[in-house]
């Protein structure tokens, strides 16, 4: 099991997929956030004093981590921060789910209404493992394509 996620191409499309993923769900809430602000205060988890903080500073760190991650600069770090969000995302989304909450997770903007629940969940754990495989496996760079 271990060679087979340390493979290159495996942990290259790993790689590119997460930062796929939170590059295009940061770009899409950069370009509404008070819709993400709104999100953020459907988990009625935070003091109002933090949300909109949160809806500004959010996107654009999804944004940076997802692109520098696509482009293998700082790997291992960025991966670290991806899976912390992750974690962070799938306490909200466990929470929200045993709260009887019906709300949207606001993962990916206005344009993409997602319902919190056991999908969401899902899709959020399997990233989370990609990532956290990317961040304990060898950083990977464009480098080898060309081998």
């Amino acid at each position: 099991m271990d060679k087979f996620l340390s493979n290159k191409y495996l942990l290259l499309s790993f790689r590119i997929i997460v930062g796929f993923v939170f590059l295009y769900a940061g770009s899409q809430k950069i370009n509404s956030p008070s819709a993400f602000a709104e999100s953020i205060n459907g988990y009625k988890l935070f003091p109002e004093v933090v949300i909109n903080f949160f809806a500004i500073f959010i996107p654009w760190l999804e944004v940076v981590i997802g692109l520098m991650l696509i482009f293998g600069i700082a790997v291992r770090e960025n991966s670290f921060i991806i899976s912390s969000l992750l974690t962070l995302f799938i306490l909200l989304i466990v929470i929200s789910m045993l709260r009887g909450l019906e709300i949207d997770c606001g993962c990916f903007g206005e344009s993409n209404k997602n319902q919190i629940g056991i999908k969401k969940l899902v899709e959020n754990i399997l990233l989370l493992s990609m990532s956290i495989v990317t961040m304990l496996k060898k950083a990977v760079v464009f480098k080898f394509i060309l081998d």
